[in-house]
């Protein structure tokens, strides 16, 4: 949810010199909206564009509708014409410029029959799936897509659209649904929900974030080269089992966000949008700038309004027929700059105001926020930018973007920074707090350690960076093993620290609560397509004689003492002390005390540490031996703050004894 108290970009001081072109910003952002809805209709009515195209039964009959303004001829093919091109199944032009329609009797196509387009155009023809096609199948031997007809005798009936109460700090669980199972293939909506979904409410989030639901060709791109922007993925199962899932998470309290992929579209020709009435450009840019050759990937154009009619309607499309809660936008980054954020260094505010901007992406992600924030008052919107551009979480009035959430990025490359880079008495806690809390005054962050990103093929989880081989030789609760002490001690402090420093929201990656090993390899020729990387052993988690439940128990414990004391969203923690020599840091928040030692083998007695006045008991010890640890600091821990004067002013201090790479949380009593 938006903070209102969110200071304003022209707050900045050093933004002043580029007030101007934040100004220039917002009036682009409405004349974008104005011509889009020509001052007749408002946004949330313009944005309708699947209800109008694509395949629908209403009134007794079929009507398809395609936007191809290069085509010269399209024809329906499918099993109801055996595959061949048939008058009967001719699209004629219709009265919109670059509009092809049908009308079919009602016994013409039937559920589950399989279609496709044959379009021409002047030089070609080729085989295209429907732009706004809601479900694509893939053949298991050809492992081609193919569009279906979808009319299932019964329409799933929700129980909980929504949410019972909106989420006022996001605790966001972020998954996958076919990596999701211990077995090894391809999870579905219906397991996620009868052997995930309890997990996660256990653990205690309080949103859950899909990755890779609308449709893509090839599965280990993760989501993330859509193909089928209205199809929810069919190799987890069918759209009435994925609405099944979502009700269940409303059910149990949980927000449900999926990664929205509107920053680029897959190269596919046959299954995606590209080339899609013959031409390059009909939903993309012309030329170089509609390559991304980073991703491999088309650019979309973000100033022509019919693809800004496709995407905004994809975005409205998401939240009314499946119930979702908001989204994550992935790929900010490449979407606001010309350069794609390659090379980029943004050292400096200039960087942000040098011509580099696409402002045409910077409209259409403000239009994308207000609609989202009309349909859904509560939704939530991330934007995943590691350029940290001024004024993506400031409202589109002030030339802002409108996102409720940034992920703070430079949280988990400081981790693993620290973690590969620096020896640990040389860690630097200046640098470490300043990335645990930095972002701008006008905007609210979701921090994390780790997410799908550090895992990947070549990339290992934070665990395994910090244990690596020993993880699996001296993971038994009676392994003695130095370097699997120093993980283990690790893991916790830095997830301690990560969520008791974040400002407004808290991330993690399905199975890294409990130390998932190694990284994550989906089925490619280069692995002899296999899923032992593309899975989570939740046995190793389960299993009482390895110690990874200890990292699992400790997570649980920590959320529930944030979720239970709404410490995230309430404002920002209360510095208290850095001390580089002592590798010490503290600060508070709302009558709770976070102390952090990380250094690697100096424990302190009576270490001062300033604190707000009244009594303090110890409510949470990474050390615990229920999560692990040596139990050094036994017993319930109570302690009264007592008055300092360091010759300049006076002061409330607590005195503890804290352990070596121990992470402590005091309660105010």
């Amino acid at each position: 949810m938006r903070d209102p108290k969110l200071a304003k970009l022209s707050d900045d001081p050093w933004l002043e010199p580029f007030l101007g072109q934040l100004r220039n910003r917002a009036d682009h952002t409405r004349y974008v909206e104005e011509r889009l809805t020509g001052g007749k209709m408002t946004l949330d009515e313009f944005s309708n564009a699947h209800e109008y195209y694509g395949l629908h039964f209403r009134d007794g009959k079929w009507t398809f509708r395609e936007w191809a303004p290069n085509a010269t001829a399209i024809y329906l093919v499918g099993d109801f014409s055996n595959w061949e091109q048939l008058d009967e199944f001719a699209l004629h032009y219709g009265d919109q410029p670059g509009v092809w329609e049908i009308e079919l009797p009602a016994d013409r196509l039937k559920h589950e029959q399989l279609y496709k387009l044959k379009m021409y155009w002047p030089g070609g023809e080729g085989e295209r799936l429907p732009a706004y096609a809601r479900r694509a199948v893939q053949d298991p031997a050809t492992h081609v897509f193919t569009a279906q007809v979808w009319k299932p005798e019964k329409q799933y009936v929700w129980k909980f659209p929504n949410p019972a109460k909106p989420i006022q700090a996001p605790l966001v669980y972020e998954s996958h649904i076919g990596m999701a199972l211990e077995d090894a293939k391809v999870g579905s909506y219906l397991e996620y929900k009868e052997q995930i979904l309890p997990r996660i409410v256990e653990m205690g989030y309080n949103t859950v974030q899909f990755m890779g639901i609308m449709e893509h060709p090839y599965y280990g791109s993760f989501g993330y080269h859509v193909s089928n922007f209205f199809a929810a993925s069919s190799r987890f199962g069918t759209p009435a089992e994925l609405k099944e899932l979502i009700d269940a998470c409303h059910e149990a309290g949980l927000a449900v966000i999926m990664d929205l992929v509107h920053s680029h579209a897959v190269k596919n020709e046959q299954e995606g949008l590209s080339r899609f009435d013959g031409t390059l450009y009909q939903y993309f840019h012309d030329g170089d700038r509609g390559d991304h050759d980073a991703w491999d990937s088309r650019c979309f154009d973000y100033g022509k309004p019919e693809v800004l009619h496709f995407l905004l309607s994809n975005a409205r499309y998401w939240l009314d027929e499946f119930k979702f809660d908001g989204y994550r936008f992935d790929g900010v980054t490449s979407m606001l700059y010309h350069h794609r954020g390659l090379g980029a260094a943004f050292t400096d505010y200039a960087n942000y105001f040098d011509g580099s901007v696409d402002i045409d992406a910077v409209a259409y992600l403000a239009l994308a926020n207000k609609l989202i924030h009309e349909v859904r008052p509560a939704a939530i919107t991330i934007a995943e930018d590691v350029s940290g551009m001024p004024g993506l979480g400031a409202p589109q009035k002030q030339g802002g973007c409108g996102f409720d959430y940034r992920l703070a990025m430079g949280a988990p490359d400081c981790w693993f920074k620290l973690s590969n880079d620096v020896p640990d008495e040389e860690w630097n806690m200046s640098w470490l707090y300043h990335e645990l809390t930095s972002h701008r005054a006008d905007e609210q962050v979701i921090s994390y350690v780790e997410s799908h990103d550090q895992a990947l093929v070549g990339g290992k989880t934070f665990i395994f960076e910090l244990i690596d081989k020993e993880m699996y030789y001296s993971m038994h609760v009676d392994a003695r093993n130095l370097v699997v002490d120093r993980g283990l001690a690790l893991h916790k402090m830095a997830r301690l620290a990560t969520i008791g420093a974040a400002g407004h929201g808290y991330l993690n990656f399905m199975g890294n609560e409990f130390g998932h090993p190694e990284w994550i390899d989906f089925p490619r020729e280069g692995n002899n397509w296999s899923y032992h990387y593309a899975r989570r052993q939740w046995n190793l988690r389960d299993d009482p004689t390895l110690k990874f439940h200890f990292l699992a128990d400790f997570d649980a414990a920590m959320v529930k003492i944030v979720r239970e004391n709404g410490l995230l969203g309430m404002g920002d923690p209360i510095f208290r002390l850095i001390n580089e020599g002592d590798k010490v840091i503290a600060y508070e928040r709302d009558g709770f005390l976070f102390v952090l030692n990380f250094h690697p083998t100096q424990s302190y007695t009576d270490y001062a540490v300033d604190a707000a006045p009244g009594k303090y008991r110890l409510v949470l010890n990474t050390d615990a031996p229920e999560f692990g640890g040596h139990d050094i600091v036994q017993g319930e821990q109570n302690h009264e703050t007592y008055a300092f004067n360091d010759g300049e002013n006076d002061r409330d201090q607590i005195s503890i004894y804290i352990p070596s790479r121990t992470g402590f949380v005091f309660q105010r009593v």
